[in-house]
């Protein structure tokens, strides 16, 4: 079987552990796949493949916990993981979705969905130490709808959600970790390890995004940094607020241009 028809089955299903294992699974032998130039057909119904928990809301309806209490704790690594959840969902439709695009896109973000899959695997098991489990709280569907709302358009896929939505995460997770900090239990400890190889892969991620962002808009006749904006209001993405994290975002690509325009 070719590689974007494995990408897309590893998309529908719905079971956590076994999306973790066809994602990690597939990122090892993709580099020994033939790759079809025609899209597989996906069913509608079918994609993305997620548990019926968590439930999903509005994001103003999810409950805020500290997570100085134990189950604030949970709720937010909880959170976390459905952030990777989602991510390993967008790896892979980046990799089967559209053609056109030499192979290093679908080997880069098939590796990407491996990635995240590990990174889910750590956060279910800390959870698992907290006595909960991935769908114990309710989440929301934000990322996800960014990626519907870009399925037609890999230009603005890579614009909207590597190097917007997940570069976001640069600027939270120190944020995050500060905050585990002060809690101070073991359990917060251990949680921020985890977030420093989550903060380690995901400027790798990004830079991905940024890399085939700007090769698609030199392939379209496209200044990347002026075309942003466009593409930004066309999709309705989220306006971007401080605090930066520039450190991160330098490593992930983003020139000294594109930093003092996030600026307000």
């Amino acid at each position: 079987m070719e590689l974007r028809q494995q990408a897309l089955q590893a998309l529908c299903i719905a079971d956590p552990e076994e999306k973790v294992a066809a994602a990690r699974a597939l990122a090892g032998q993709a580099a020994l796949l033939p790759l079809a130039a025609v899209a597989p057909v996906a069913a509608a119904d079918a994609v993305p493949g997620r548990p019926a928990r968590p439930p999903l809301v509005h994001p103003a309806r999810v409950p805020r916990r500290s997570p100085h209490k134990p189950e604030g704790l949970a709720a937010l690594l909880h959170a976390i993981a459905h952030i990777e959840f989602n991510a390993i969902n967008l790896a892979l439709d980046a990799a089967w979705r559209w053609g056109g695009l030499p192979r290093r896109f679908h080997l880069d973000w098939l590796r990407v969905a491996a990635e995240e899959a590990h990174h889910f695997s750590l956060l279910q098991a800390q959870l698992a130490s907290l006595g909960h489990a991935y769908g114990d709280f309710a989440a929301h569907d934000n990322l996800w709808a960014m990626c519907t709302r870009t399925q037609d358009d890999v230009l603005a896929r890579m614009a909207l959600v590597p190097r917007t939505l997940e570069a976001r995460g640069l600027d939270a997770t120190p944020q995050i970790q500060d905050k585990l900090r002060q809690v101070g239990t073991p359990a917060a400890l251990r949680a921020v390890g985890i977030l420093d190889i989550i903060l380690r892969d995901e400027v790798g991620h990004v830079a991905i995004g940024n890399r085939w962002y700007r090769w698609l808009c030199e392939r379209e006749g496209l200044d990347p940094v002026a075309h942003y904006p466009v593409l930004a209001q066309r999709h309705d993405a989220p306006r971007l607020h401080p605090p930066f994290n520039e450190a991160a975002r330098r490593s992930a690509g983003f020139t000294e241009e594109e930093l003092a325009r996030l600026e307000p």
